[in-house]
C-alpha cells in the first residue's frame, strides 16, 4: 500500500488542488502574492506531510508529521475565513472550502 491510497491524502490533495483553483479566480487574493502564497503553501503542507508520514520508518516520525499535517489544515481553516471576511473569495467559496479542510482535519485526529 502507498500513501496515495490513503483517504486523507486523497482528500488533502484535492484541497490543495481546489485552494490553488480558487486563488486563480480571485483578482484581489491574485494580487496579494504574500497572502495566497502562504494560503497555497498551507494547502500543499497537508497531502506533503501526510505522504511524507505515512512513509517514514518509525512511529514517532510518522505522528510528528501527521500532526504538523493538522497544524497546516488548521492554519488552512484560518486563512480562508479571513480571506473570506475580507472579501477575496466569495462567502459560498469560503463556506465550501471551510468544510473540506474541517474534513480533512478530522480524519487527521489521532
Amino acid at each position: 500500500m502507498s500513501f496515495q491510497s490513503l483517504r486523507v491524502w486523497e482528500k488533502s490533495k484535492d484541497l490543495a488542488v481546489h485552494i490553488y483553483l480558487e486563488s486563480k479566480k480571485s483578482a484581489s487574493l491574485y494580487k496579494d502574492f504574500g497572502f495566497r502564497d502562504q494560503l497555497c503553501r498551507a494547502a500543499v503542507s497537508i497531502p506533503s506531510n501526510v505522504a511524507e508520514g505515512y512513509e517514514m520508518e518509525s512511529n514517532k516520525h510518522s505522528i510528528h508529521h501527521f500532526t504538523v499535517a493538522k497544524g497546516s489544515c488548521a492554519e488552512l481553516i484560518t486563512q480562508i475565513l479571513i480571506a473570506q471576511a475580507i472579501g477575496y473569495i466569495p462567502r459560498e467559496i469560503g463556506e465550501e472550502l471551510t468544510k473540506e479542510a474541517t474534513h480533512v482535519l478530522a480524519m487527521l485526529k489521532i
